[in-house]
């Protein structure tokens, strides 16, 4: 179970992210300002609200990389200037959220950078007669090789890691584009069409309406 401590001041806020977090399984701590923060017990990742009452979070984050602390910190902040999101990454931060966000948004970005952070095995994938090596970035179906694009084998590696299973719009815009904004939907779309007429006949890559995505468990 990931451990998460919420730096936030808002109580309201703190407690709504406490609950909904805890819903997706995660283990939460809490922390009010930057001294709670540095006191608070070993966690694998710092979601960190920027505007403290003891300080400002900037400092703490680059406090934290000074210190050694290898955890992983998305900000979690309203300033959402393009100057604050370059200071927010420069201070030693994983990604940067900016408010309002929703959960769906926020625990995909929290998954994404954990893999980043703390990359596991990548073995090959294997989903019927679809072969799929996350390490070597190679794909090949009936033996033969399958020639994609950067963005097509990042979209093709997300859905390989948990065959069956639907990844949501979200996610993918996410970890192959670095933005959650509808507008890329289009991009997303037009990216799996050329997935798909790739991998060809017959269709491996399902899609569920108003989800996202699924690699077929038979391919």
């Amino acid at each position: 179970m990931m451990r998460v401590l919420v730096v936030e001041d808002d109580s309201r806020v703190a407690a709504a992210l406490d609950a909904a977090l805890c819903r997706h399984g995660f283990e939460v701590h809490r922390a009010a300002g930057a001294a709670e923060a540095l006191a608070a017990p070993p966690v694998d990742m710092i979601l960190l609200d920027l505007n403290l009452p003891d300080g400002d979070g900037l400092d703490l984050c680059r406090r934290l990389r000074r210190d050694g602390a290898e955890v992983a910190i998305i900000a979690v902040t309203a300033r959402g200037e393009e100057r604050d999101r370059v200071a927010g990454l420069r201070s030693g931060a994983d990604d940067y959220l900016v408010k309002p966000f929703s959960m769906a948004e926020l625990v995909a970005r929290m998954e994404a950078v954990m893999r980043r952070v703390r990359p596991g095995p990548r073995p090959a994938a294997q989903i019927g007669d679809l072969r799929v090596d996350l390490a070597a970035h190679t794909v090949s179906r009936k033996e033969e090789a399958v020639v994609l694009t950067r963005k097509e084998f990042d979209l093709l590696a997300c859905l390989a890691r948990d065959p069956g299973v639907v990844v949501p719009r979200e996610r993918l815009l996410i970890e192959v584009w670095g933005t959650a904004w509808p507008g890329a939907g289009r991009t997303l779309d037009v990216h799996m069409a050329t997935l798909r007429a790739k991998l060809g006949e017959p269709v491996v890559i399902e899609t569920v309406r108003g989800v996202g995505y699924r690699l077929a468990t038979a391919a």
